[in-house]
Parts: structure tokens; C-alpha cells; sequence
């Protein structure tokens, strides 16, 4: 199946075009009142982090490690979502909060409008010093879900200012990804870190070609610096329909303007 989120906000009027550009984010929704503002802003996708709570209850809860404690439960945190008409994006931080927190999302699957993204980091990528979660346990947790989910499958990666030797996205990490994904039915999307783009170009657009469901998701840590001309090559030549950017506000104000 295809990634319907565009198709869906399109026809919610919340966009105007099938241009994934015009997608908005809204990060780290990992709190109580985090998710309460992302609810009344006016992003199309709200992102949260899951892992298990550090102490009884033991539950999936909304935390980024190295935090393990919240003041909202993932099915608090669901009980929430519900209620709107947004898309969701769960980025798992642990292994073994996936299974229980994808039992809470059935439950909850009926009364849920919007698109759901589940992401994880499954492969060592440029830089990249985490453990990713393992992609064959990750897949076999996540289950059948909904055939419209979005998988976002990601690398691990890192980034140093102020150094010309950050690595990009080499053929071996794209040839592996393939292999993962070759027989995957769900729409999936890759996480790619928009500082490391410059170099990756080749690979990333052979990777796309390889899965006729697939898209990328530029995203960029907090830190980074990057000139967003970098971003151009992708815009230019990649169905816009596959390609999401989910940048900062001034990021992508920048960024349009670029592209008029």
C-alpha cells in the first residue's frame, strides 16, 4: 500500500497540494502539556518518543533517554490523540516498548482519524554512535498493524561542527536498507539527517528508486548547521509527493523561499 498521509490531509483541506513539503511538525510531544500544545498547534504530525518507565508501573511511557520517567503513559498519551485529527509519529527509543504500546494502539485504531508513523533507528549510519534496535525483532513487534501505517525506518548517525568530514550515506548502509525492506508490504519512509545530505545524494535517490512505497523524511538535530541549499538537489529531483521535510519554522520559511 502507498503512504495515504498526504491523500488524507489533502482531502481534509489541510493542505493544497500533494507536495510533502507542506507538512508540518511538532516535536517531542513527551509530556502532559507538550502534548496538550501540540493538540492546539497547527502541525499536521505529532512526534513522540517511547520507552519503557525505569520504575513500577512498568509501562510504555512518553520519555527521550536519557529520561525514564514521564508525566503521561502511552495510553493516557493515546487517549489524547483521539480526540484529534492529526497524524502521529511513535519513535522508539527500547526494543521491548514496542509490543505492549502497538497492543495499546489496536485498542485504541477505530477512534484514530489521522495517519500513524512508527519510526525506529535500525541500522548503524554515518557517524552513528547508539545501538540501533534490531530490524528483524523491531518488524516481528511491530506486527501486522494497519497495512496504511508509515514504517520510518532510520540509521543511527552523528554529527561534529565545525569539520568538512562528516561522512554521508554510503552504498553499503542503502544496499542494507534494501535488503530489509525488499519485502515489506507497508508504505515505509527513511529518516535522513539533512546535514549529511550533501554527499548522499546518489545513494539516497537510488534507494527510492529500489521501493516504489518509500519516501524520505529530512529532519536536523538541534545543533546542526548546514546550508539549505544542500536540500535543493532533493527538491529538484525527487517526486515531491516523496520527500518530507520536517524542519524548523525558520527552516523551512528559508527553504521556500529557496524554491521560488
Amino acid at each position: 500500500m502507498s503512504d495515504q498521509t498526504l491523500g488524507y490531509f489533502l482531502g481534509l483541506g489541510k493542505i493544497r497540494a500533494k507536495d510533502a513539503a507542506e507538512i508540518e511538525w511538532s516535536h517531542a510531544a513527551n509530556s502532559q502539556a507538550k502534548i496538550t500544545e501540540a493538540l492546539q498547534g497547527p502541525a499536521h504530525m505529532i512526534e513522540a518518543d517511547i520507552l519503557m518507565r525505569g520504575s513500577d508501573p512498568v509501562e510504555p511511557i512518553m520519555a527521550h533517554p536519557p529520561q525514564t520517567d514521564s508525566d503521561i503513559n502511552f495510553r493516557d498519551w493515546l487517549a489524547e490523540v483521539v480526540t484529534s485529527d492529526k497524524g502521529i509519529k511513535l519513535d522508539f527509543k527500547s526494543l521491548e516498548a514496542v509490543a505492549p504500546s502497538m497492543s495499546l494502539l489496536e485498542e485504541v485504531r477505530a477512534r484514530l482519524a489521522g495517519p500513524v508513523w512508527i519510526n525506529a533507528d535500525i541500522l548503524h549510519g554515518p557517524g552513528g554512535q547508539a545501538t540501533p534496535l534490531e530490524p528483524k525483532a523491531f518488524l516481528e513487534a511491530v506486527g501486522p498493524g494497519s497495512p496504511g501505517d508509515v514504517l520510518s525506518l532510520g540509521w543511527t548517525t552523528g554529527w561534529v561542527a565545525d569539520t568538512d568530514n562528516n561522512p554521508g550515506y554510503s552504498w553499503e548502509m542503502m544496499r542494507a536498507m534494501e535488503e530489509v525492506c525488499q519485502n515489506l508490504k507497508q508504505p515505509i519512509t527513511f529518516p535522513v539527517r539533512a546535514a549529511l545530505l550533501a554527499k548522499s545524494f546518489p545513494q539516497l535517490q537510488w534507494l527510492l528508486q529500489q521501493l516504489d512505497r518509500s519516501s524520505l523524511t529530512v529532519w536536523t538535530g538541534l545543533n546542526d548547521v548546514f546550508p539549505l541549499t544542500d536540500l535543493l538537489p532533493y527538491r529538484r529531483a525527487i517526486d515531491p509527493s516523496r520527500i518530507y521535510y520536517d524542519l524548523s519554522d525558520s527552516q523551512r520559511s528559508e527553504f521556500s523561499s529557496l524554491n521560488l
